[in-house]
């Protein structure tokens, strides 16, 4: 089944088969043979409506037994059980979770005890983390030295508070990370010709990035909004971060651009599923 997606070397349409839960991944990370991963599409899932089909959120209105549905197919299709995921409670923030054992299961099979969460980390094979979407950036990291993976929901919010400086450095302090090992990729988010932001937000990218770097994440329109590449600014932070080029891959997989097979916020509106990002140790 031809998805229909732009997409460019780093990003791989996987599993594309009638009737089958196709999902994207990256060749980043398949070469390690370390990881299970996957970001999912709206396709191959039971939800009806405006949900339709692969929706991926508990919080929305679909019914309950459709979503759980849903996260077993993907999880199928992945090689991971709805018992190993652990989800975040993402609130635009730039806090990030250490996952442990105790912690399987829950946002699927479990209530949570937490809130406020955008990143999850862990070293604990077998547990898969979730993060969820529908144009904000996902945040993969793999670092194949330490055994130790993290995933991070990066809106405007979490891009100006470098979300993704704050997961490196978490591996960091808690698993010993060398930046320089770990593997990093953008997910599949809104581009920067759908991403129209006003003045407020630019001032706080202003504050929080280099002036050299203003003319590659932003630009003024004559109506006085802009336009924000909110992959550019999160490729910045891997850097910043201390990962290498060559551990960085950057989607250009717009889910405003292909929103027919892609939730999209800004396509969509609150009448719309959700995406999720999924990453586990083997």
């Amino acid at each position: 089944m031809s998805l229909g997606l732009i997409y460019k070397n780093e990003t791989h349409i996987f599993n594309e088969i009638e009737k089958e839960t196709p999902y994207l991944s990256y060749p980043l990370f398949e070469k390690t043979g370390l990881v299970r991963h996957a970001f999912s599409t709206r396709l191959g899932g039971v939800s009806g409506g405006y949900y339709s089909s692969l929706n991926l959120s508990f919080d929305r209105g679909d019914k309950k037994e459709a979503v759980a549905e849903n996260f077993r197919r993907i999880g199928d299709a992945i090689g991971v059980s709805c018992e190993d995921m652990v989800l975040s409670k993402q609130t635009h923030t730039t806090n990030v979770r250490v996952v442990t054992e105790e912690d399987r299961g829950k946002g699927i099979t479990r209530d949570r005890d937490y809130t406020d969460v955008d990143g999850l980390v862990t070293n604990i094979p077998g547990i898969c983390l979730v993060t969820s979407y529908a144009d904000c950036v996902p945040l993969y990291f793999v670092d194949p030295v330490r055994k130790v993976i993290g995933l991070s929901h990066s809106g405007w919010r979490g891009t100006v508070g470098k979300i993704g400086k704050k997961t490196v450095q978490i591996m960091q302090e808690k698993f010993s990370s060398d930046p320089a090992d770990i593997l990093a990729a953008v997910g599949p988010s809104v581009c920067m010709d759908c991403y129209e932001v006003s003045e407020d937000v630019i001032i706080k990218f202003k504050h929080n990035f280099d002036k050299r770097f203003w003319g590659e994440l932003f630009y003024e329109k004559a109506d006085g909004k802009y336009q924000l590449d909110l992959w550019k600014a999160n490729e910045l932070i891997f850097l910043e971060s201390g990962i290498i080029p060559e551990h960085i891959a950057v989607t250009n997989v717009c889910t405003h651009c292909n929103s027919r097979i892609l939730y999209s916020h800004r396509a969509m509106g609150d009448k719309r599923g959700n995406l999720c990002a999924f990453l586990a140790l083997k």
